[in-house]
């Protein structure tokens, strides 16, 4: 994926020369890294935690770890992938921890960040009653399941891409995926849209490994 900024930004550093000026100890570095692909962070803890306090709590971890670990970068894949593994980890660590599954925390205005989750645009009713039944369906998923879900179905990475930040072969991601994607048809197959299709289909992208 994509990693630096391209328009208008020929003359900003690219991100592994930030992640290198932090290391070489520019106090400013790793701010500018960080305020550059913030937004995208949180979505990805926010939809693998399913919980706005556990998503800022791992996130907040998972910033402390890659700003003291960033020395361990090697550059054998994009920067955004070694912060989207750190922040992915960080939020499974805590969701295993936890003795109690965490409650689903759901959106209460249209501008919240569960609102592009698979909705159709058509009903906005139909479209809120379906994006919060499957924030609710994600948050029964088992954690493996979630995070491979979350980053190839929501946040659109490719199977391979999806693989290294959960540090495990792809075959597994596709696993992951269509158990998951199986498990919220099942979960979802009551709601209904009355102007739409009869069932939810998820594409990831990877051709053949949709529903």
């Amino acid at each position: 994926m994509n990693e630096d900024p391209v328009v208008g930004e020929s003359l900003a550093p690219k991100d592994a020369e930030l992640l290198a000026a932090h290391v070489a100890g520019d106090p400013e570095a790793f701010g500018v890294l960080v305020a550059r692909h913030r937004d995208r962070l949180w979505a990805v803890a926010l939809r693998t935690t399913s919980d706005p306090e556990d998503a800022a709590d791992g996130l907040q971890e998972a910033m402390i770890s890659a700003f003291r670990n960033a020395a361990s970068f090697r550059g054998d894949a994009a920067v955004t992938t070694w912060l989207h593994r750190i922040v992915v980890n960080a939020c499974l660590d805590r969701l295993r921890r936890k003795a109690a599954r965490p409650a689903i925390a759901l959106p209460d205005q249209e501008g919240d960040a569960g609102q592009n989750v698979l909705a159709d645009p058509r009903d906005p009713l139909g479209a809120r009653e379906l994006r919060i039944e499957i924030e609710r369906a994600l948050g029964e998923l088992s954690t493996d399941q979630r995070a491979a879900i979350v980053l190839v179905d929501i946040e659109g990475y490719s199977i391979e891409e999806a693989a290294q930040v959960l540090e495990c072969p792809a075959g597994t991601v596709k696993s992951r995926c269509a158990r998951g994607r199986a498990k919220l048809a099942e979960r979802l197959v009551s709601v209904r849209n009355p102007d739409g299709p009869t069932t939810v289909r998820y594409t990831s992208g990877e051709g053949g490994e949709g529903a």
